[in-house]
């Protein structure tokens, strides 16, 4: 591997010997923080799986669409980003603080690998703030505590969770934590969700094999759910149009961007 494609020294202490979704999904996506592990299950999840790139793009679209819509039309200024990943090209604090430089962000993961690259996400304008939490979102109460550090939570907070309930396997367990999350955040709050499927109408059945193929060569292990089961995750929220949908498909303006088996949603705290 050449020095460009080497993740920094201060991830030297990680396990590079099985492949780990924050990097796999770096390489999805065209970064260079990941190993010959990482492209080899990455490699092969795609050959069994061929949309999972479309989907690694889709989602990181997605993103960038929602922050915008949440910071230029409705106002949010403050972002709680569980389940980061790498860095790469406009994460969540350079949109927001782009349109307004008052924004402030906290960001939360518990990859030893997105630790070490913590640096890059803690760049924040003069009038704003980024934080990093190095915790688990099977923790939430530790998250919420720590958040209020950076945010302040008696104001709205738009809540960011995209593709990380996918790793709490229980689907119980993920929906207490999204209770909890949204409980500690005021009315005008918002919740911003995507979650892989296996739902037929977009295509999700392959996602049934390159899960199982992940769940034995990679960490950490992962589930996709239907669109019943994801939906019970926005109970007691207002889905803001156009409801729950492919996330390639959320607000995308003209045309029709191909399907993706991967739903996003956002949705408000009334």
């Amino acid at each position: 591997m050449s020095e460009a494609q080497t993740p920094s020294s201060g991830s030297a202490r990680l396990n590079t010997g099985v492949a780990h979704n924050a990097r796999v999904w770096n390489y999805w996506i065209g970064g260079k923080d990941n190993y010959e592990v990482d492209q080899a299950v990455g490699d092969q999840v795609a050959g069994m799986f061929p949309v999972i790139r479309d989907v690694a793009r889709a989602d990181r679209e997605f993103l960038g669409r929602a922050v915008r819509h949440l910071t230029g039309d409705l106002g949010t200024r403050q972002f709680l980003d569980i389940g980061t990943g790498l860095p790469t090209l406009d994460n969540t604090h350079e949109i927001a603080q782009r349109i307004a430089p008052e924004s402030r962000i906290v960001y939360v993961d518990n990859d030893p690998i997105v630790l070490a690259h913590a640096r890059t996400l803690l760049t924040s304008t003069r009038e704003g703030a980024t934080d990093y939490i190095d915790a688990d979102v099977h923790d939430p109460d530790a998250i919420v505590q720590r958040a209020g550090a950076t945010l302040d939570l008696d104001r709205p907070v738009a809540v960011m969770m995209l593709g990380i309930l996918n790793f709490v396997l229980d689907t119980g367990e993920a929906q207490d934590i999204v209770r909890k999350v949204m409980a500690a955040v005021p009315s005008g709050s918002w919740l911003v969700l995507t979650h892989p499927t296996t739902d037929a109408d977009l295509g999700g059945e392959g996602n049934i094999p390159a899960m199982k193929f992940w769940n034995e060569n990679a960490t950490p292990p992962i589930t996709a759910r239907s669109r019943a089961e994801i939906t019970t995750f926005l109970e007691g929220l207002d889905l803001l149009d156009p409801g729950l949908v492919s996330c390639a498909r959320w607000r995308a303006g003209s045309g029709s961007p191909a399907l993706v088996p991967q739903f996003g949603a956002v949705a408000v705290k009334p």
